[in-house]
């Protein structure tokens, strides 16, 4: 069993918990107050990007050596037509600049929290949730935790991959908010 803590408690960091949990995982969230334990091993950021740098900033020698899980996708909300990162970089790989001892993996930004939920995508595919980073062994370990939970993973690749799964789930936010799909819907992997 892996000690997970999360930062933020809203939807997707309920439906994280969920699947965590599922796998037999014991998830500790952490609010607005900061860490009042040690960190788990696996540490999941489901709070907005822009949260992120303060976040890492109050706890960067809790989180230092722990897989730190980037679930954001940095859409700039004032006009949700643009990403907030770099052109040539991600929120994934900004975050490793923070925190360049943390482990970091890219996952859980290219599905809803419905779909994470129901661990379906549109009640007829296994959620999938795709992962990058540059450390391939904190990878496996999340998606070993992932599965147990009983959904899907993919490996998409380093973290420099994180820019296409960005884009991914930028244009899933878009669909959804323009009612061109339900947030119960979503992409699914068919193998």
């Amino acid at each position: 069993m892996a000690n997970i803590t999360i930062f933020g408690q809203g939807n997707m960091g309920q439906a994280i918990a969920s699947v965590f949990t599922s796998g037999g995982h014991q998830v500790d969230f952490v609010g607005k107050e900061g860490l009042a334990r040690p960190a788990g091993d696996v540490v999941v950021l489901a709070v907005p990007y822009a949260a992120v740098p303060s976040i890492i900033e109050a706890n960067k020698e809790a989180l230092t050596g722990k897989i730190l899980v980037d679930i954001s996708n940095p859409v700039n909300f004032e006009n949700m037509d643009e990403l907030v990162t770099p052109v040539d970089s991600s929120a994934a790989e900004e975050i490793a600049k923070l925190i360049p001892e943390a482990r970091v993996v890219k996952g859980f930004n290219t599905t809803f929290a419905a779909t994470l939920a129901t661990k379906s995508v549109a009640g007829k595919e296994t959620t999938t949730v795709q992962l990058a980073s540059d450390d391939q062994e904190a990878k496996d370990i999340v998606a070993g935790y992932i599965q147990e939970g009983g959904l899907n993973t993919i490996d998409a690749g380093a973290l420099k991959r994180a820019r296409e799964l960005e884009a991914m789930g930028f244009l899933q936010i878009t669909l959804a908010a323009r009612e061109q799909l339900n947030w119960t819907a979503g992409f699914a992997v068919i193998k």
